[in-house]
């Protein structure tokens, strides 16, 4: 793939800077030169994500697969998103079966049969992409499949509402209805996803759950990044003594998967989807 082939074309509120524009909810409307910077960074995102996923393996340890992702990321031209971040000392979170989110690598060894949530962004000229998926080591038992079938369903589902004229509600109940209909899961309700764009974390909140038609307007220019995060108990959750990493509180496995996704004035474009 050439990272700097990819590209989206959207009229926006562009200054004419080639910078974007605040809304008055204080929602950033990317301008053309911004969103290629965001395309180049999703393509780096999803493809260091592929190299993840194809790499993993029992008896590599989690920071054997943070060294990898910061090396791929550096060798496709981006700067690491989370390394540093409010403090984070790595580039990749990596969050296995009861993590939820934000997971630091160690010296924890990974084992056949764990989930293992990868979660990572990237930089290029101050633009981010952002992107997690979950995958096992091994086959998975037959509840955990279906689990990340869910997950990852609802994440479709989501984007398929990410379109001009839509609200962010539209957004947080097609995620929800996916969820409900597959099966008794738990959503996560205290971490969600958000906007993006010179930002990691921009305006605004976007839910896994809520009413359809309720929320901003969504428009063109417009990028936000969806995550659901799905438990297969309860949707309580615990935050451990290191103040990252997030676990579910009854010790039931938990997926994540995520895009950085632009709005346009037709179909939406998934800037982290490389395959």
């Amino acid at each position: 793939m050439n990272i700097r082939n990819r590209s989206v074309n959207v009229r926006t509120l562009d200054s004419g800077l080639g910078v974007g524009k605040r809304t008055g909810n204080g929602i950033t409307v990317k301008s053309q030169k911004e969103l290629d910077r965001m395309m180049e960074a999703g393509s780096i995102t999803g493809l260091t994500l592929l190299k993840l996923r194809d790499s993993i393996a029992a008896g590599m340890t989690t920071a054997d697969m943070d060294a990898i992702a910061e090396r791929e990321i550096r060798a496709l031209g981006g700067i690491p998103a989370f390394k540093g971040y409010r403090g984070f000392p790595a580039t990749l979170c990596i969050s296995i079966n009861e993590e939820i989110v934000h997971g630091i690598p160690g010296g924890r060894a990974i084992k056949e049969l764990d989930i293992v949530g990868l979660d990572l962004g990237a930089i290029v000229d101050g633009m981010y992409g952002d992107s997690a998926l979950t995958v096992s080591v091994g086959e998975p038992q037959q509840v955990v499949r279906e689990q990340m079938d869910t997950g990852r369903a609802a994440l479709f589902a989501g984007i398929a509402q990410v379109r001009a004229g839509n609200r962010i509600g539209d957004v947080s109940a097609a995620v929800q209805a996916e969820i409900e209909r597959r099966g008794n899961y738990g959503i996560v309700r205290e971490y969600v996803g958000h906007g993006i764009g010179r930002n990691l974390h921009e305006e605004p909140q976007v839910p896994n759950f809520g009413s359809a038609g309720r929320g901003p307007l969504l428009r063109p220019g417009m990028a936000i990044a969806i995550e659901p995060m799905v438990n297969l108990g309860t949707n309580a959750t615990r935050v451990l003594d290191d103040d990252w990493t997030v676990v579910t509180a009854d010790g039931m496995p938990s997926v994540h998967f995520e895009h950085t996704v632009i709005v346009t004035e037709g179909e939406p474009v998934v800037s982290t989807k490389v395959e």
